[in-house]
């Protein structure tokens, strides 16, 4: 009997202590809001993918975070500002939600971030590339993760010119993310001793490029710049392959390529192609055995947006963890604090403007006789230190840095 009462004594004690902890949780649950591209031109970069990938941070905490349960909303933006506006503030005003998630779409992350502001909560930002958003569009409370537009021109664009290819003609994106790509790619062709010859905005999304490829050959520039991505990629670098633009002597550069985009474009085609990226699963074992979990559950290797996304949920609970808290600002502080240290970045800093500072990669398209598997399609050519990729802080425009 004494013992009985002792085991309950300390199953109470433990019970109290959970329900104390739990209360530094506002609403006794830690709520991420996760809005992605499920069904349209980013859905396989981004999509259903990400949403594992948060899922699978949330799991190796075992689905609870200082004394209180994890849950995850999910929503389809279908890459609408408004919508996604709309649904951040729902989720915010009466969903209990305490952080967004992702937010491909720089022009979605953008009407996010106002809300997150209006409502003080955190925005992780992981499939929306736009620099502007730790310069001149940032918030207090909103963090960049994976890469960003400044990062994809210092790695292609810099390497490019470097090896030749000192002329450009730009196909972009017609909204904020294409435009950012193709003003960063210029400055740093035109810092590198190049020149840009001309660019014509397509439609967002687009699937026939015939006459953008068109005119970026009459142009005669030596290089092609796609300041798109996702599937306007795909579909730009099967026209000019249809068109003989390569064959021909021009050379395409992809400004922002992902792993399942070279599986689509087909590994033929895309050979040789070099782009920056932030996130490869066969670097080391540990992304390997990583990769081969997400594989499990979805069929695929992952690209850098949904490892991004595992990596800024994981480090967003690793703060509530150790203050006991979801309070934004408490949990904010705690972020820039602890390095970030995973699979996807070694000593990664989260700075003041909201940039989470990581080493990138310039990469390059395997050929096929040179791939041992499926996923087997990059070759890493040189490693970017974080501050050259993202810039020293001094360079940021952001107001509340």
């Amino acid at each position: 009997m004494k013992l009985f009462k002792a085991l309950a004594g300390s199953a109470s004690a433990v019970a109290l202590m959970a329900s104390a902890a739990a209360a530094e949780i506002s609403d006794g649950v830690v709520k991420i809001g996760l809005m992605t591209d499920m069904s349209a031109v980013y859905s396989d970069i981004a999509g259903e993918g990400t949403v594992v990938a948060a899922q699978m941070a949330i799991d190796e905490f075992g689905g609870t975070v200082a004394g209180a349960p994890i849950e995850i909303v999910t929503a389809d933006h279908q890459n609408k500002a408004d919508i996604a506006a709309n649904k951040a503030r729902e989720w915010g005003d009466t969903g209990q939600v305490d952080a967004f998630a992702e937010l491909v779409t720089t022009s979605v992350a953008l009407a996010v971030f106002e809300v997150a502001k209006q409502q003080n909560k955190i925005a992780l930002v992981s499939g929306a590339a736009s620099s502007p958003l730790t310069n001149d569009a940032c918030i207090p409370t909103g963090l960049h993760w994976t890469y960003n537009t400044r990062a994809l021109a210092v790695g292609t664009g810099s390497a490019i010119v470097k090896e030749g290819g000192d002329s450009w003609y730009f196909l972009t994106a017609d909204y904020a993310f294409g435009e950012a790509l193709q003003r960063d790619v210029s400055n740093v062709v035109e810092a590198e001793g190049g020149k840009v010859v001309g660019a014509a905005k397509h439609p967002f999304p687009s699937s026939d490029f015939s006459s953008f490829v068109l005119q970026a050959q009459a142009s005669g520039a030596k290089i092609i710049g796609l300041a798109n991505a996702g599937g306007d990629t795909v579909n730009a670098i099967k026209a000019a392959h249809e068109f003989g633009v390569v064959a021909a002597g021009q050379k395409i550069a992809g400004l922002l390529v992902f792993l399942t985009n070279v599986k689509s474009i087909g590994q033929e085609v895309a050979q040789g192609l070099q782009m920056t990226v932030s996130f490869y699963w066969d670097m080391d074992d540990e992304t390997r055995a990583w990769s081969a979990k997400f594989e499990e559950k979805t069929g695929k290797k992952p690209t850098g947006i949904q490892a991004g996304t595992y990596s800024a949920v994981r480090h967003y609970l690793k703060a509530i963890e150790a203050t006991g808290s979801d309070d934004t600002d408490t949990v904010l502080a705690k972020m820039r604090e602890l390095p970030v240290q995973d699979m996807f970045a070694k000593d990664g800093v989260l700075r003041s403007d909201g940039r989470m500072v990581h080493d990138m990669y310039l990469a390059e398209v395997k050929a096929p006789s040179d791939s041992d598997g499926e996923w087997d399609l990059l070759k890493i050519v040189r490693t970017i230190p974080g501050e050259e990729a993202f810039g020293p802080l001094s360079e940021s425009t952001c107001p509340t840095k």
